[in-house]
């Protein structure tokens, strides 16, 4: 038998700093705590943060509890407040609002979802709205909010949270843990790059001349991917003709009123805009398709629509929805804007980093990065961006607007093949075909199909082994509890200013 010695690697360089950058830096500090030799970091002052994405989704409290970081030091230091779910206006048609919540949605009765009992009420001409029963929702709706764990025998127990960000504070904010950790930073700009004979990646060349080499390398350069793409000329798939959006302009305004405890993504004419509130400022956007708007009206629509003074100048981002054929390709990882983008909507790029972490951890290689293990974390990886652009292609395909080209557009496009099974699977009798390990699950996916008008012919069958009879006043009684323990909580405002207040910035950061 032949022997095949173990070769370990012994240096890993990130490329490019950022959320994605320092991410990756923070968890491996943390992770192989030494044991992997070396961690080094190039990225440039000049080049910025893009730090569109603002917003998180609750696994997010997963990798801060990984990091062994303090949620309540975490949201000071990163300006955060906290995030119930989205509140989404205009997207079914102009003047309607729904609510995707964080958590659950009812409590299951006699092993039966929730949904479909509701759904079987409501067939019955039962009159609550489904989101009446997510503790999520109502937090939200009164600008209320408790760490839900700390609740966990009341009718909120079952609520979920994640936070508004300002990307910038994060991403210094998991540098100096990953630098305390022993990761070293190296000051430079990337000018080439260049291979082994086998096409490996050997060493980046900076601009002034120096060389950096490694064993392994984790692509953040962002859109530029410098080394998945530029280097390793590995593939991209284009999900254009499905996300129709390809630019935003963002923009910080000062805080009018009390930060709300929700993300809201208002539909405009052609996209849809963001406002996210943090502690001592909102960060803004319009994603908007290129085909219908140029980048001056798209600004001049926002600038028309925000609340508050802008403390920067708003910032042109254009963007390719898609993801690389291969996020790993022989000794190289890409991760955030280098590996793929999904556009804003439901804050999924910094899960995803997060999630391309975790399975480089599971599937580690050593020096000759076996390809049977970067051919796993790439089927892996695929099914979560695809999933995940399914779940957001649902917002657009469903919509029954057709007030503009744009909305027009959405709503006769071929939706992608698993999505379209899945709202004919839905439209039965509310049945989902849920995969592995997905981010969005059950709850998420009915709130966003009622909210989109999405409604089962019938309810599953199971529903009717159940006693129906004052079943509807059971609803309205536990649909009123839920008001009156919301009705008793700080809101959300009083909640941070008494457990994790930031001080006020001297400048806008």
């Amino acid at each position: 038998m032949a022997n095949n010695p173990h070769r370990p690697i012994r240096k890993i360089c990130v490329v490019g700093g950022g959320t994605a950058g320092w991410m990756a830096a923070a968890l491996m500090a943390e992770h192989f705590k030494g044991a992997m030799g070396q961690i080094e970091v190039v990225e440039s002052d000049d080049i910025g943060t893009i730090g569109v994405g603002e917003s998180t989704v609750p696994p997010f409290l997963q990798l801060l509890a990984k990091l062994g970081i303090e949620e309540q030091v975490f949201i000071r230091e990163t300006q955060a407040s906290f995030k119930l779910g989205i509140e989404f206006r205009g997207w079914k048609t102009k003047g309607e609002r729904y609510f995707h919540p964080f958590g659950t949605l009812g409590a299951p009765v006699d092993m039966a979802d929730f949904y479909q009992l509701w759904l079987k009420a409501k067939a019955g001409g039962y009159g609550g709205a489904l989101q009446d029963f997510a503790p999520a929702a109502v937090m939200a709706s009164e600008g209320r909010f408790t760490l839900p764990f700390k609740a966990a025998r009341t009718p909120i127990g079952g609520a979920s949270y994640a936070l508004h960000v300002d990307a910038k504070r994060v991403a210094r904010f998991l540098r100096t843990f990953a630098e305390e950790r022993g990761v070293t930073r190296t000051e430079g700009i990337v000018d080439d790059v260049a291979l082994r004979p086998d096409g490996f990646v050997d060493k980046l060349i900076l601009k002034d001349g120096r060389t950096v080499q490694a064993d392994f390398f984790i692509d953040c350069s962002g859109f530029r991917s410098l080394l998945i793409g530029k280097a390793l000329q590995v593939g991209y798939q284009d999900w254009s003709h499905w996300l129709l959006c390809d630019r935003a302009i963002a923009v910080q305004t000062e805080n009018v009123g009390p930060p709300a405890p929700y993300t809201m993504a208002q539909a405009q004419d052609f996209g849809w805009r963001w406002r996210i509130p943090l502690q001592h400022r909102t960060g803004n956007g319009y994603v908007f398709c290129s085909k219908y708007l140029s980048d001056d009206e798209a600004t001049a629509t926002l600038m028309s629509q925000v609340e508050g003074a802008p403390v920067v100048k708003p910032m042109v981002v254009p963007f390719k929805t898609g993801v690389r054929d291969r996020l790993w390709d022989r000794n190289v990882l890409a991760l955030g804007l280098a590996g793929g983008f999904i556009e804003p909507l439901e804050s999924t790029a910094i899960h995803l980093i997060y999630r391309g972490m975790d399975f480089f951890f599971r599937l580690l290689p050593d020096r000759d990065c076996d390809p049977a293990l970067a051919g796993e974390y790439n089927r892996r990886m695929i099914t979560d961006y695809e999933e995940i652009r399914d779940f957001i292609v649902l917002h657009y395909c469903t919509t029954q607007r057709n007030d503009t080209a744009f909305w027009r557009e959405c709503r006769d496009m071929e939706a992608p093949p698993g999505l379209k099974r899945k709202i004919e699977l839905f439209r039965v009798n509310g049945s989902l075909a849920e995969g592995l390990d997905e981010l969005f699950r059950a709850v998420s996916w009915q709130s966003v199909m009622e909210g989109m008008g999405v409604r089962p012919r019938s309810y599953h069958p199971l529903v009717d082994r159940i006693p129906f009879e004052g079943v509807p006043e059971q609803l309205d009684h536990a649909a009123e509890l839920l008001r009156r323990v919301v009705a008793d909580l700080p809101t959300h405002e009083a909640f941070i200013a008494r457990h994790c207040a930031a001080a006020t910035p001297a400048v806008a950061a």
